[in-house]
C-alpha cells in the first residue's frame, strides 16, 4: 500500500468517528432518560396497618389419656371367657372377662351353711335366756347363771353377724369373677387370653382401658413463662393449638387445665397440663406434640416480612421506606418478636408508611433513590397470629 492510500484511509476513519460522536452529542435527552431508567429501582411494597397480634410460645409435650384404668383381678382362678379384643371400644359396665366361679360358689355355700348354724345357735341361746329370766324371778337360779345365759346370747348374736359378713364377702368374690370396665374407652394391646391363671396382686394387668376421646398434653415450662401464660388464659386471649411433632395432621384446639405448684429445683421448670378433644384419635398416649400457648397481646402491631429486614454491619436492622413522592431510602428500626414469618417493628415506623418487602437490596445505604413501586400480595389485616 502506498503512503497516499494509507493517508486516505486514516482520514476516512477519523471522519466516521467524528460523525458518530456528533450524533450522540446532539441527543442529551436520550442519555438522561437512559440514566433515569437505570437509577429507578423496581420495588414491591406494602402499606403498614396496625394489627392485633396474640403472642404465643411453643413448647414440646407428651400425650396422656384423660383416664386410664388397669383391669386387675380381685379373685384368683382360670379365665373362662374373654369378651373384648385389642383396640376395640367398650362402654362403662361392659363385661371384659369371666373367671371360673366353681371354687367361689363352693366357698359361698360353706359361708351360708355357717350362717345358718350361727342363727340356730342364737335361737337356742335366746330361749335359754328366757328360761333363765323366768327362773330368776322365782329365785330358782343364781344371778351368775342368769348372766352366763345372757352372755351366751350375745356371743351367739355376734357369731351370726360374723357369719353374715362372711356370706356377703363370698358373694362379692363371686361377683368379682366377672370383670367389667369401669369407664368407657379403648382396650390397649396385650390383654390376657382364655385359659390363663390369674392371681390377686399379679404384676401384669389383664387389660388396660383408656379414655381417648379427650387427652392431656403434659408440658414443662420455664417458671418465668408461667405467669404470662396463666394471665393470658384468664384474659381469654385464645385457645392452645396442638400439632403432632411431624406436623402431618391438622392442629387441634385445647385449653389450659392445670399447672403444678412445685418448681423443679434442678431445672427451674414447672409442669402444665392441657386438655384437648381428640376427634378421630389423632393424638395417642405417648406421642410427642408441639403446643402453642398464648402469653400476651399487642393491640396495634406493625408487622413486616422477615425477608424485608436488612442487617447492618453492626448487627442493627433497617427497612427501606418509600416516601409519597416515590423516593426510597433506608431507615433504622427496632424489631420485636417474631410472629410466624413476620416480625413486629417496635420503633422506626408509623402506621400508613410504605415499606419495601422485595427489591430492598437495590437501595444503597445512605442514598435516596427514585423508586417504581408495585403493591405486594395483601396480607390480611386485623388478624391474630
Amino acid at each position: 500500500m502506498t503512503r497516499r492510500n494509507f493517508l486516505i484511509l486514516c482520514f476516512l476513519g477519523l471522519m466516521a468517528v467524528t460523525l458518530t460522536l456528533f450524533q450522540f452529542g446532539s441527543r442529551p435527552d436520550a442519555a438522561s432518560e437512559e440514566t433515569t431508567v437505570e437509577t429507578a429501582a423496581l420495588l414491591t411494597v406494602v402499606t403498614l396497618k396496625p394489627e392485633r397480634v396474640v403472642l404465643e410460645s411453643e413448647y414440646s409435650g407428651r400425650i396422656s389419656a384423660r383416664r386410664r384404668v388397669e383391669i386387675r383381678p380381685q379373685v384368683g382362678g382360670l379365665i373362662l371367657e374373654r369378651h373384648v379384643e385389642e383396640g376395640t371400644h367398650v362402654s362403662a359396665g361392659d363385661v371384659l372377662f369371666r373367671i371360673d366361679p366353681a371354687s367361689l360358689q363352693a366357698e359361698l355355700a360353706v359361708a351360708e351353711a355357717a350362717l345358718k348354724r350361727a342363727e340356730s345357735a342364737t335361737d337356742h341361746a335366746r330361749r335359754a335366756v328366757e328360761r333363765s329370766d323366768s327362773l330368776l324371778a322365782k329365785n330358782a337360779v343364781s344371778a351368775q347363771g342368769n348372766d352366763t345365759a345372757h352372755n351366751d346370747l350375745r356371743l351367739a348374736m355376734a357369731g351370726v353377724a360374723e357369719a353374715r359378713a362372711l356370706v356377703e364377702r363370698r358373694r362379692l368374690d363371686l361377683d368379682f369373677a366377672t370383670l367389667r370396665s369401669p369407664i368407657g374407652g379403648y382396650v390397649a394391646a396385650g390383654i390376657a387370653d382364655v385359659g390363663e391363671l390369674v392371681t390377686v396382686g399379679g404384676e401384669k394387668a389383664l387389660a388396660v382401658v383408656q379414655d381417648l376421646e379427650t387427652v392431656y398434653v403434659d408440658l414443662r415450662l420455664p417458671v418465668d413463662d408461667l405467669d404470662s401464660v396463666l394471665m393470658a388464659t384468664e384474659e381469654g386471649l385464645g385457645p392452645v393449638t396442638i400439632e403432632n411433632d411431624r406436623g402431618t395432621a391438622a392442629p387441634l384446639v385445647g385449653a389450659l387445665k392445670s399447672s403444678d405448684v412445685i418448681v423443679d429445683p434442678a431445672t427451674g421448670f414447672v409442669s402444665v397440663r392441657i386438655e384437648a378433644a381428640n376427634p378421630k384419635l389423632a393424638l395417642l398416649p405417648g406421642m410427642f406434640v408441639r403446643a402453642k400457648l398464648p402469653r400476651g397481646v399487642v393491640p396495634d402491631a406493625l408487622l413486616v416480612p422477615e425477608d424485608a429486614v436488612l442487617r447492618t454491619a453492626d448487627g442493627g436492622a433497617q427497612l427501606v421506606v418509600v416516601s409519597p413522592g416515590g423516593e426510597a431510602t433506608r431507615r433504622d428500626v427496632t424489631l420485636g418478636e417474631r410472629v410466624g414469618n413476620r416480625v413486629i417493628v417496635t420503633s422506626g415506623l408509623t402506621p400508613g408508611e410504605i415499606a419495601v418487602v422485595r427489591g430492598q437490596d437495590r437501595v444503597p445505604e445512605g442514598v435516596t433513590v427514585a423508586a417504581v413501586s408495585r403493591p405486594a400480595d395483601a396480607s390480611p389485616s386485623d388478624a391474630q397470629f
